[in-house]
Parts: structure tokens; sequence; C-alpha cells
């Protein structure tokens, strides 16, 4: 074969053009399911949701995802992750410290406590090649929520609050969707039409989210915190939570 027919040629890139957004690009790259921080191996409960019978078809799994879109992550994830993008951009390093914690004591069980740190380790060994300030400390200490890390990686390529807010939860709401598709399970058509439903409504989450004051800021699902604590001790399992 010759190489020299699919070499790409050897010139500098282009100045991006005004009104052209570099900013959108790299938030595609944030939200993009090849992101190496492997959310795909986590079903955030709905891996025993399923064997339980709660959710047994397309219905069902949309009702569960778009449940934790408005009452976990808009209430919780999206007003923490404002905080610490706040916090990186006036430097403010206690009120990361303190945020940060609060987002770790607020998960529900040790199964999704153990997901969120690990997608923030990959995340921030990430950020860590990218230069981002603070991230290869974040790596260090090991504890660093994906949230933290996502908000670095943001502030970083110039990518506003509301659009990193927005990839969040396109990021957990994609995933989600990828593992009913291979739980339930659901054809790959259905999969994406709960998608397209689901994502319909992400806008409306993040805004209820950014305007929550601290007081406002939780969540209380006994159904997930069940299903994720009963997950640990799940006879067999695709999903590590």
């Amino acid at each position: 074969m010759d190489t020299d027919r699919v070499r790409a040629p050897d010139v500098p890139p282009a100045p991006v053009p005004p009104g052209a957004s570099l900013a959108l690009l790299r938030l595609l790259q944030l939200a993009s399911p090849a992101l190496p921080v492997g959310a795909y191996a986590y079903s955030h409960g709905l891996e025993w949701a399923v064997q339980a019978g709660w959710v047994r078809n397309a219905e069902d799994a949309e009702r569960w995802i778009a449940g934790l879109l408005h009452e976990a992550w808009s209430r919780l994830d999206v007003p923490v992750l404002a905080r610490l993008y706040r916090a990186l951009e006036a430097g403010d390093g206690s009120a990361v410290a303190r945020w940060s914690g609060r987002l770790r004591a607020s998960r529900e069980s040790a199964e999704m406590l153990a997901e969120d740190l690990h997608l923030g380790l990959a995340l921030a060994r990430l950020a860590a090649a990218f230069g981002v300030p603070g991230a290869e400390a974040w790596v260090r200490e090991g504890r660093c929520p994906f949230a933290l890390a996502l908000a670095g990686m943001a502030r970083n390529w110039g990518i506003t609050l509301p659009d990193t807010a927005l990839a969040c939860l396109w990021t957990y709401s994609e995933h989600l969707v990828s593992a009913a598709v291979k739980l339930v399970p659901l054809g790959q058509t259905q999969g994406q039409q709960v998608l397209h439903r689901v994502a319909a409504q992400i806008h409306g989450a993040v805004e209820q989210g950014l305007a929550l004051d601290d007081d406002g800021i939780g969540s209380v699902l006994p159904g997930l915190a069940i299903a994720s604590a009963l997950h640990e001790h799940q006879y067999t399992r695709l999903f590590r939570s």
C-alpha cells in the first residue's frame, strides 16, 4: 500500500475564523462517548432495577432516566458543578474542597461514590495531560469527583458554565441509555428514541439546577439508594454500579 497517498499533509493548523467556535468543538470532545473515563461500565442502579422488575421496557427506562435527570442530577450535580466552576474561576481552594466534599458525602451508596470518584480520577488524569491547573493535585489526592475535573477542563478550554452543565447531563443520560439498551434490553432504535426524548429535557434541568441556592441543593431518591445498595450483592452483573 502506498502510504504517501493517505498521509496527512504536513501543514500548520489553520486559524479559527471569526464566528467559529473552538469552544463548541471542545464541548463535543468532553461530551463524546470516546472520552476515556469509563462511564460505560456503570448503570447507576439500573441493573438492579431491571432485575427487580422496576424497569421492564422503553417507557420504564425513560421514566428512570428522566427521574434521575430532574430529581438527582439537576438538584445536586448541576448546582455543585456550578459552584466548583466558579470557585476555580475565583481561585478559591477552600470552596473547591468544601463543595467536592459535599458532593462525595451526598452519594447514596458506596457504589455510587466509587463510580463518581472513578470517573473523576480518569478525567483528572486527562486534565493533567492537557496541563489544566490543579489537575495533578487532584490525581495525587485520588478523591476528585467527576464534576470537579469536568469544571476544570471546561474552564481551561473556554467552555461556559451552562454548556458545561449541558455536557455533564448529556454524558450521564447517554451512558444510562446505552446501559438500558443492554439490560432491558432495548433495540438500538428504541434507545435512540428514549435518548431523543430525554435530551429535550436536559436544558430545563440545567436551568433548574443553576437557579438553586445553597439551601436548595440535594436530592432524596430512596429507590435509587436501594437499587444501588442491592446491586453491590447482585449475583451476576454486567456493570459496576
